[in-house]
């Protein structure tokens, strides 16, 4: 068997943008998905945050890094995520 976690089909894998709330555990980060939702009923627009946790191997991120994550199989209880790219770096 070939161990093909590198190597993904980009059109199936799902990937989202994120920012990087957290760097502090080894190899995981913690990334913050905000987005804009409309309500049912009374059309207002209402903003939503997610925590998701992500496979950092070369821990090449820190906190503020506008990042990109793909889906990939379950690497512990939380984390499904894996960092593709470091899209822009934070500010010092």
């Amino acid at each position: 068997m070939n161990d093909t976690n590198d190597q993904v089909d980009k059109s199936s894998t799902r990937t989202i943008d994120g920012r990087v709330s957290s760097a502090k555990s080894s190899k995981t980060i913690t990334v913050v998905i905000e987005r804009q939702e409309q309500h049912g009923l009374y059309g207002k627009l209402l903003r939503r945050s997610s925590k998701l946790h992500a496979h950092d191997e070369k821990g090449e991120c820190h906190e503020g890094d506008l990042v990109r994550i793909a889906e990939c199989r379950p690497l512990s209880k939380t984390k499904h995520f894996r960092v593709v790219e470091v899209l822009a770096r934070a500010a010092e």
